[in-house]
């Protein structure tokens, strides 16, 4: 607003695009979200002043000769220091009201494009095209079905998938238990044997255990 004052002496403005370093090309796409896709830039910036007019270019050029030009004047101040802060701390707290219309806005915006591309995609399917070549669209295993049900059968399947594991772990644990316990057991007959054929030894007097 400030540079648009300032050049309106040279001509009608049409625009003011503010970008973080030089460019070349096109204007971009302004951001139209007062709450997301939001950056904080530091240092110096580059502004881009398009008149109406290209008179107006010319008497920009000829500024230059008339001194400086102040954006902050009694008529017109910008506001720096406490205020400042003040103002940006005021304007970094969100409305909640505000917010959720422009959620539900963006959602309602989503939900008709995606439906708008299924529609295209369920229209084409299986239509050969100039060529003769017949678009495969992304669809899933169960097309047709409504995204909330779809979604339902995603967390059935996962759930599935869970149960699967866990009784192979069980399976492996309970694996693991009898062969430990097998083990445990020969051990156990084997020691028997051993205190048979030693109390055999002894018996016969055959015992030297050094």
């Amino acid at each position: 607003d400030s540079l648009s004052r300032l050049f309106t002496r040279c001509g009608s403005v049409q625009s003011v695009d503010i970008c973080d370093k030089p460019e070349p090309g096109e204007k971009k796409e302004k951001l139209t979200s007062k709450f997301f896709n939001r950056k904080t830039v530091t240092g110096f910036r580059v502004a881009y002043v398009v008149f109406r007019k290209p008179a107006g270019v010319q008497a920009a050029k000829a500024l230059s000769r008339e001194g400086p030009l102040l954006i902050s004047t009694e008529s017109h101040p910008v506001k720096t220091g406490v205020s400042k802060w003040i103002a940006s701390y005021a304007a970094s707290v969100v409305d909640p009201e505000e917010l959720k219309a422009e959620v539900d806005a963006y959602m309602q915006d989503y939900d008709k494009k995606i439906a708008e591309e299924e529609a295209k995609a369920a229209k084409e399917e299986g239509v050969p095209d100039e060529e003769g070549w017949v678009k495969v669209t992304r669809k899933g295993r169960k097309p047709g079905l409504p995204r909330t049900e779809a979604a339902n059968l995603r967390v059935l399947e996962r759930e599935k998938q869970k149960r699967a594991r866990k009784e192979l772990l069980n399976f492996y644990a309970w694996q693991h238990r009898e062969t430990k316990r097998e083990h445990i057991a020969q051990l156990r007959k084997k020691f028997e044997e051993d205190k048979q054929r030693i109390a055999l030894m002894r018996a016969q007097r055959k015992f030297r255990p050094y």
